[in-house]
């Protein structure tokens, strides 16, 4: 769950000074809304939009529960209260109920497909979120059946081309390993040699960046071969889009991350209907 200081910043860019347009015709008088899904999916962000109403007095009931797939046309939210509080909140929680909804949505997507060819992997966001809203973004992955990756440059090791760039990939890895026994080393490899000088120099997990999956499946077999593969976790990311998920599903990786989660949203149609 965001805090609910955090969520109010939201509030506070849509209506800096007041609704005026609600505080100008609208009078003090109590109603009855409801929030409706205009799409099947996978509906998130329910908790943070009550969160928000409730905060201004407004009695939110979730009829779903985050994570539960809807119908168009489902009632997924009612409302009670002041009229004009209703209204001060309501496309602030519109944008992040169609948000999440279209992260969990598209995460759950690709989560059936991967487990539609293989039992042993899974789908992983990254950190291609939205300024400001990566908290929502990563909960919205969580939600819709993905595994959120490393929340920041803060919480987890990973070596990327960059980085290699101005030290070894020997070096790096022993270098992260000496700062702490506690944290995991991640190290991304564009080629299979590379994978294998990865997992002997002691890295965790592993990242097949941009590989095909001929070239991916080169390097399962040479981890397995080398008596390293158990040893290591295994990361597919780059170039991989709907259509080809399925061949990299099944090189004998663990996780494919994909950026397109949280990077490219198509946002989940929902509406808010005063009740008359």
């Amino acid at each position: 769950m965001v805090s609910i200081h955090n969520l109010l910043h939201y509030i506070e860019e849509d209506a800096p000074f007041g609704d005026v347009t609600s505080e100008a015709v609208i009078p003090e008088v109590s109603c009855s809304a409801v929030i409706r899904a205009e799409q099947d999916g996978t509906i998130a962000g329910l908790e943070e939009a009550a969160e928000l109403f409730e905060y201004f007095h407004v009695t939110a009931t979730c009829r779903v529960r985050d994570g539960e797939k809807v119908r168009a046309g489902d009632v997924i939210l009612a409302l009670s209260g002041n009229a004009r509080k209703i209204l001060l909140v309501e496309r602030t929680a519109l944008n992040i109920i169609g948000r999440m909804s279209g992260i969990a949505t598209q995460t759950r997507k690709m989560a059936d497909l991967v487990a539609s060819v293989s039992q042993s992997c899974r789908i992983a966001g990254t950190r291609k979120t939205a300024p400001g809203s990566r908290a929502l973004d990563k909960k919205a992955v969580l939600l819709g059946g993905g595994d959120p990756h490393r929340t920041s440059l803060s919480d987890g090791i990973l070596i990327k081309d960059n980085h290699l760039v101005l030290v070894p990939l020997e070096t790096a890895i022993r270098k992260a390993r000496a700062v702490s026994a506690y944290r995991i080393v991640e190290a991304e490899v564009e080629t299979p040699e590379d994978a294998q000088k990865a997992a002997t120099a002691g890295a965790d997990i592993i990242l097949l960046d941009n590989m095909n999956p001929a070239q991916i499946r080169t390097a399962v077999e040479l981890l397995k071969t080398s008596n390293l593969r158990n040893r290591v976790i295994l990361e597919v990311s780059g170039g991989v889009d709907e259509n080809s998920l399925p061949s990299y599903a099944t090189c004998g990786v663990d996780t494919i991350s994909m950026g397109a989660l949280t990077h490219t949203v198509k946002n989940f149609s929902v509406t808010l209907e005063i009740q008359p």
